[in-house]
């Protein structure tokens, strides 16, 4: 998704003078051309994430608007203390974009994983999360992004384009229709879902999460858990902080939600379970998120 987010931010600066990009020494071959545009408004702060988001907060509280871009844990884990003490608690509209948010960095091993990202930044106060499962959703991504007076997270990875029949990004899409089970996931991975869906014909209710905060569960989507009675989530995260707990708690909350006979499931990223490292879908598919070990995981799912 780098392509798109560098296509996006290029019409940014055409439209807001007080857009502001800011990068810890990443993004070579993607914005080049954002660069040339921007002028003195590109910075390359450097290996200095911490010092970035500071630098950030303060060119928002005077009015701009600053993008800050580097990997995933490295724009998330290492200035968390910046991002909370100086983003959220001053509800600032710095915009961090990471790239290659859960396994995306594949054969480059753990410290270039991201597996906590969203669990991190739904702890921040006044943090919007924003998810984009397909390329195309990412240039209404950063202008939602761009209109949004909060602090926001926008958590890129590899994908593709958007089908014709599915809907414009939003908090919740449905990908598919089916009657043998309700599957709900965030970002890229849940790709891998509806490309099984098809294949082998499980029937199943495909919905992507594309904003946290959830602010209520949409209609369509309540109905399709009363009708099918079987949940299961998937995300490339750790479960803890991530999309099942929160979607959990919602259908929990949900009073028009039948929980009796409620079938549940949680696909997530637990980590190296073999201790070897791979590329993004070869640890996807040992962590029962791609391949055949998700297949066997969804075919039991609707066994139950």
């Amino acid at each position: 998704m780098r392509k798109e987010v560098s296509i996006a931010l290029l019409n940014l600066a055409d439209t807001n003078p007080k857009f502001v990009f800011l990068t810890g020494d990443l993004g070579f071959m993607a914005f080049e051309d954002l660069q040339a545009k921007m002028g003195e408004r590109f910075v390359n702060m450097g290996i200095s994430e911490q010092n970035m988001i500071s630098v950030a907060a303060s060119l928002a509280q005077d009015g701009n608007l600053p993008f800050v871009y580097s990997i995933a844990p490295f724009v998330i884990n290492r200035p968390f203390e910046q991002i909370r003490n100086e983003m959220g608690m001053h509800n600032l509209p710095v915009k961090i974009v990471g790239n290659g948010g859960g396994y995306g960095y594949g054969i480059m091993g753990s410290t270039h994983h991201c597996l906590e990202d969203i669990a991190l930044m739904r702890s921040v106060q006044n943090m919007q999360i924003y998810l984009p499962t397909y390329n195309t959703d990412v240039e209404e991504a950063v202008a939602q992004m761009a209109l949004d007076p909060k602090p926001n997270y926008l958590r890129l990875n590899n994908s593709e384009n958007r089908p014709e029949n599915v809907g414009a990004f939003d908090t919740f899409r449905q990908l598919s229709k089916g009657s043998k089970g309700c599957v709900i996931g965030a970002g890229p991975v849940i790709l891998n879902v509806v490309a099984l869906n098809q294949k082998h014909n499980l029937d199943l209710s495909i919905w992507a999460i594309g904003k946290i905060p959830i602010i209520d569960l949409p209609s369509q989507l309540v109905a399709d858990i009363n009708h099918n009675k079987k949940v299961i989530t998937i995300e490339e995260h750790f479960k803890a902080g991530g999309i099942g707990e929160l979607v959990s708690l919602e259908i929990l909350k949900n009073t028009a939600i039948n929980k009796d006979q409620l079938k549940w499931e949680s696909l997530v990223a637990n980590g190296y379970p073999s201790g070897n490292y791979g590329d993004q879908k070869w640890h996807q598919e040992e962590n029962k998120l791609g391949g055949q070990a998700l297949l066997n995981a969804l075919e039991q799912f609707q066994n139950l």
